[in-house]
């Protein structure tokens, strides 16, 4: 059991939820996982041999009876059912776990949950299964959370993300880390106790390189947080332009259907208008926007200011430009508009992205013009009516949220602010221990800033946490996991 005290939920009842989603299909489960679980489904479920005689993780059939409001009958037949047994501690959670596979009805699946509800088990809240399986040791702090991230996944890379995190590859990466700090921590700390012997146990250059080299892995670690927040919940690309230059147009074939509507007349789009879209195995959340102009339309205007918004979060921003009109003075005005409020809002990394469509006409804009204004940011030339360019263009999506390289299943990455707070936090400890120990401090100096590193990366992975944590963590789950 974790070296911590929950207080949140009463850890020893048996806990029930309906783990399947809510409406109709063809079966739902019904999971009840504790020291009792065993013997309340034993008493509505009949079958040949017990489920207290039954042997572990097999799958039994049978029905499921309730009491009868016939006065001739002590019970009456509810569902056929198949009943999955895992005793302790071969488990989820670790505990004895009972999943009831029932027809999809959302009446019989609540009729069941009722019953098993009556007989001593607790509604499990949101997470608590997985939060049974963290107290237990079953899983760490943060491949828990990567249960949650492996339910979300939308697309096949932010499911490879979640499942390494799950397999333990980013908390093998951080608990090497600790153990390194550990190492050094306990001879500084021996050498506190023979303080007056002055007895030197580790070298200092020694403390030095081994300290150096952890700052560098938790940089290096620190460094991955962009990706893997992408991978995680897709990256938000807002397309912006003039009015009428086919950004709804572009919307629409990167969708490969009419979502937005297109029409000749300048300022047709007035609102925000996001859709998701998977492109290689990365999500993107596509934002088509209003028109950039000056208008004396007070809804048109709204719709500018609305776009002004989504460009201050974007992780990307892609221009659309009319390639079929010379470059004038308002796609200047447009650029250094959202460069100036990109540098206002703090971005630091500025995702541009350039866009010439209708090359399908006369082409009257040339990239050596828009390179004047726009810089060395990629540009890609596409029409969106013929569907051209379009290859290039996701290539170049893509390149923006992988780099160069490509996604290794087995690769740790921060994919939260909560993980990327604390190695922040143990970053500025393991600095402020360096400075100390070229500036002489002494060996009392250095291990509590050590102590303090070692916390804050423990934080990550559960080694030392509190409630408040872990009800913000297993709150965002959902009922049944």
């Amino acid at each position: 059991m974790r070296n911590v005290e929950i207080n949140m939920y009463n850890q020893e009842d048996s806990i029930v939820a309906i783990s399947t989603p809510p409406g109709s299909g063809g079966i739902a489960v019904i999971r009840v996982s504790g020291s009792s679980a065993i013997s309340i489904v034993d008493q509505i479920f009949q079958v040949k041999v017990g489920l207290l005689q039954a042997e572990s993780h097999k799958a039994y059939w049978g029905k499921i009876v309730a009491p009868s409001q016939n006065t001739n009958k002590k019970v009456e037949f509810l569902d056929e059912v198949i009943v999955t047994l895992f005793r302790a501690p071969k488990s989820y959670t670790r505990e004895d776990v009972v999943e009831i596979s029932c027809h999809g009805g959302q009446f019989i699946s609540h009729r069941i949950l009722e019953l098993v509800a009556e007989r001593g088990a607790r509604l499990a809240q949101p997470g608590e299964f997985t939060l049974r399986a963290f107290l237990s040791g079953r899983l760490d702090l943060s491949q828990a959370e990567a249960v949650a991230d492996l339910i979300r996944a939308k697309t096949e890379l932010s499911f490879k993300s979640a499942l390494s995190q799950f397999q333990g590859a980013f908390s093998r990466q951080v608990k090497e880390i600790r153990q390194s700090l550990i190492e050094i921590c306990s001879l500084l700390e021996l050498e506190l106790d023979f303080a007056e012997e002055d007895v030197e146990f580790v070298d200092r250059s020694e403390v030095e390189k081994k300290l150096r080299k952890t700052i560098d892995d938790i940089e290096i670690f620190l460094s991955t947080y962009e990706r893997g927040k992408i991978l995680r919940e897709g990256a938000k690309l807002v397309i912006v332009g003039k009015p009428n230059v086919g950004k709804s147009s572009l919307l629409n074939a990167l969708l490969k259907e009419e979502r937005a509507i297109v029409t000749e007349i300048a300022g047709t789009t007035r609102d925000i208008l996001e859709e998701q879209l998977d492109i290689r195995g990365v999500l993107f959340r596509v934002v088509d926007t209003a028109g950039i102009r000056e208008s004396t339309y007070k809804i048109e205007q709204e719709g500018v200011l609305r776009t002004m918004k989504q460009i201050e979060n974007a992780d990307i921003v892609l221009f659309v430009f009319d390639g079929s009109e010379p470059f004038n003075k308002q796609d200047v005005e447009l650029i250094k508009q959202i460069f100036t409020l990109r540098k206002q809002t703090g971005v630091i990394k500025n995702g541009f992205v350039g866009a010439i469509n209708k090359i399908d006409l006369e082409v009257k804009l040339t990239r050596d013009e828009l390179r004047k204004q726009f810089g060395n940011y990629p540009l890609v030339e596409i029409s969106a009516k013929e569907h051209l360019g379009f290859r290039q263009l996701e290539e170049l999506l893509i390149k923006f949220v992988l780099g160069n390289e490509t996604f290794a299943q087995d690769e740790p990455l921060v994919t939260s602010i909560r993980q990327r707070q604390s190695l922040l936090v143990a970053l500025e400890s393991l600095n402020t221990a360096s400075s100390s120990l070229i500036q002489g401090f002494s060996s009392e100096f250095l291990a509590v800033d050590l102590r303090a590193a070692l916390d804050h990366l423990g934080e990550i992975i559960g080694e030392v946490t509190t409630e408040d944590i872990l009800g913000n963590i297993f709150s965002k789950f959902c009922i049944g996991k």
